[in-house]
């Protein structure tokens, strides 16, 4: 996927980038590319694979929720940036917090929403467990996103209680996000949320599978949860 085409695609989808836009996703191409070769962002580099299976997978989560008004989102895991970073290109309002449990990455990020000029972004370093028990975080965002980080049932118990009651989480899987919604519901359940709705769609070009699964926050997360790092992996609710 070219830049055109990539920019075309989002406006089919009624996302209509600015020139401006379109030259802070260039930039952030050239210094993900140039900061992968001195640590490890991701195995994706050639552009037209960038734009399509980092950037517009990215932001596809927004031809499923609106992100037209302003929302506190917290984005775990985030590696590189994704999905938050492309999402905050397009949507400038929006406030966003990214957790990530390596140092290096979040250094990457600082750099980043710089050469972006970005406004309205935190970064910070920190397991996803201990970030869900810290009070000035726990059940404050509106939004929280996590992009292939770990299966639903462990990703449950890391996000949900980040959303405040009333807010979402919303998951974003490759094939098979279905069946890990069904050994989910009870992870889901115990933590306060509800599985509203379940989207599956194609990557264009290549036709791989990806899901897209909302979770409502109807009730707080009992104070247990996330329990201490690594726990949640090894024992899922």
């Amino acid at each position: 996927m070219n830049e055109q085409q990539f920019r075309d695609s989002l406006l089919e989808k009624g996302i209509e980038l600015s020139d401006e836009q379109m030259k802070q996703l260039d930039t952030y191409f050239s210094l993900l590319v140039d900061w992968n070769e001195k640590m490890n962002l991701t195995a994706i580099t050639e552009k037209k694979e960038v734009y399509l299976k980092h950037f517009y997978d990215s932001i596809s989560v927004a031809f499923y929720h609106d992100f037209r008004k302003p929302l506190r989102i917290v984005d775990v895991g985030a590696g590189a940036g994704f999905p938050s970073i492309p999402v905050k290109i397009c949507f400038p309002q929006l406030d966003v917090t990214i957790v990530d449990s390596l140092n290096k990455r979040i250094t990457f990020l600082n750099t980043l929403a710089e050469a972006l000029n970005l406004s309205s972004v935190s970064f910070f370093h920190s397991r996803a467990e201990e970030f869900g028990q810290n009070k000035d975080h726990r059940e404050k965002y509106d939004l929280v996103l996590a992009r292939a980080v770990a299966r639903l049932p462990v990703l449950a118990e890391l996000c949900l209680p980040l959303a405040k009651v009333g807010g979402k989480f919303i998951a974003m899987k490759g094939a098979g996000a279905r069946e890990e919604v069904a050994e989910s519901k009870k992870a889901v359940s115990i933590l306060g949320g509800e599985i509203i709705n379940v989207d599956t769609f194609l990557l264009p070009e290549e036709g791989s599978e990806r899901g897209i699964v909302e979770i409502n926050k109807v009730k707080s997360t009992p104070k247990k949860y996330p329990r201490k790092p690594g726990t949640p992996t090894k024992q899922p609710l």
